[in-house]
């Protein structure tokens, strides 16, 4: 406790300093972000595969590429996300001037993931940096090579003043939770997730909840062979080539038409026998399960006798080397835990419908999921999906995608998180946007105050109606 204790102090103390504010001191940080996994990238591919079994192409796809492709989009746009807004006021304030101005929150706590531990502990990062606060990261100890790496590391390339990490167990989660941060940034479960949020509301603090959810695939039969190979492609890769399964906005379950489903299922096996090759416990490419705890589980999910017969493919284990063999199931108990509880591992169902259109009601039926994922050429049932439909993302075509762009915002809706991050996002989500307005002395408006009569009255009506620009518009005849 004396340590985090010490750390905040010194944090509240360099935020006090107003040098995180500088231009300067973000660009220096955001430069450092970029070779620290530039020049570490094998240290951290090392710690990845000791931690998670990732090969170095998923490493760098998924960890040291993300990171460099979002603190180099901060670095280039970093000025203008800075710049003041100049905004509009009604006419009852003339002479007056108004402007958003972005100002830091603070000391912020970021909580990271086990499953991409670097991303998800140096992305966010790179928002609350752009933004001005000074941080401390909590990485997540069931990724404990990863979070010995980013302890060593962040402190040779980062203002220790400014950034630090502190590694532990629960413990040290809930001691941090007892203090008082400007914002808290936690990425991980719903089950702890609500134990952050309980304990940020005793000082109001800020949260974003960056959680998880059943994220469905829904496949509208398509026509072209060639489609249905693209598709079967991207589903597999959203499922197992990403931490094989071990993903929030992985897909989690499939609804597809009973007519479709042979041929979906058979694709899918010779697309993960092509990915994994006929042994995918000895394939390179596929993540193993993080630890026993989640291997148990996710055991514990197959040992349902009514969703063990659904198997179609896969089920085999091995928990000497933590692997789940890729598992298809089809049509397991709607009401079993598979079907209830966000899978996050190599499981896949498969639910068939008698018609497509069913799927909507299906996925409303349940929480709002993190991802929608609908394969589809036709544009009314796109149109459909897109306005019947909630989720905190939608990708029609492709899988986990959406992630990857700094210029769409990431997060969650009900129960799959709040807030949202991502380039300007993530400049957003660590800023508080502070409403700045400049008055002179000069042409007082008497309508303003009592006492009311019909006059002020119709006054109002049009001060309120009409701002300078649209008034200007008017007295220059642009505008009717």
């Amino acid at each position: 406790m004396e340590e985090i204790e010490d750390s905040i102090a010194d944090l509240r103390t360099t935020y006090r300093s107003r040098k995180t504010r500088s231009v300067a001191w973000r660009k220096n940080q955001l430069r450092g972000l970029i070779k620290l996994v530039q020049d570490n990238e094998q240290k951290i591919a090392k710690a990845l595969y000791h931690d998670l079994g990732k090969h170095p192409a998923e490493v760098y796809r998924d960890e040291i590429g993300i990171v460099k492709k979002s603190a180099n989009h901060a670095l280039s746009c970093l000025e203008k996300w800075m710049a003041p807004k100049k905004s509009r006021l009604p006419l009852l304030f003339f002479p007056a001037s108004a402007e958003v101005l972005s100002e830091p929150l603070g000391v912020v706590l970021i909580f990271a993931s086990w499953n991409f531990p670097i991303t998800l502990a140096l992305d966010p990062l790179i928002g609350a940096i752009a933004a001005g606060n000074t941080v401390l990261l909590k990485p997540s100890e069931l990724a404990p090579e990863c979070a010995s790496v980013l302890q060593e590391i962040i402190p040779i390339y980062l203002d220790c003043n400014a950034i630090k990490v502190i590694n532990g167990g629960a413990d040290v989660g809930e001691k941090l939770l007892q203090q008082k941060w400007d914002k808290i940034f936690f990425t991980g479960s719903a089950r702890v997730g609500r134990i952050v949020m309980s304990a940020a509301a005793k000082h109001l603090t800020p949260v974003t909840l960056e959680l998880g959810g059943k994220c469905p695939a829904v496949i509208d039969t398509l026509s072209s062979l060639s489609d249905i190979k693209v598709m079967v492609k991207r589903i597999v890769g959203g499922k197992w080539a990403a931490c094989n399964g071990q993903i929030c906005i992985g897909v989690d379950y499939v609804l597809v038409e009973k007519k479709f489903a042979s041929t979906l299922i058979d694709s899918l096996k010779r697309t993960i026998k092509k990915f994994f090759g006929e042994s995918p416990k000895d394939s390179k490419s596929i993540s193993r399960i993080i630890n026993k705890n989640h291997f148990d589980r996710l055991s514990k999910l197959l040992k349902d006798p009514h969703v063990a017969a659904s198997i179609v493919h896969g089920g085999s284990s091995d928990e000497k080397k933590m692997f789940i063999e890729p598992t298809i199931l089809l049509n397991p108990p709607l009401d079993s835990e598979i079907m209830t509880e966000e899978i996050f591992g190599p499981l896949l169902p498969i639910i068939t419908l008698n018609n497509i259109q069913e799927s909507i009601e299906f996925i409303n039926s349940r929480p709002k999921p993190l991802v929608i994922y609908a394969f589809t050429k036709d544009k009314t049932f796109n149109r459909q999906i897109l306005s019947e439909t909630s989720s905190g993302s939608l990708l029609f075509n492709d899988t986990l995608a959406q992630y990857t762009s700094d210029n769409l915002p990431f997060g969650g809706v009900g129960q799959s998180g709040f807030g949202r991050y991502h380039g300007k996002y993530s400049f957003d989500n660590f800023s508080h946007e502070k409403a700045v307005m400049q008055r002179t002395f000069f042409l007082e408006m008497q309508p303003r105050y009592p006492p009311w009569n019909d006059f002020k009255m119709s006054f109002f009506r049009f001060a309120y109606d009409f701002d300078y620009f649209n008034l200007l518009l008017l007295l220059l005849g642009l505008k009717k």
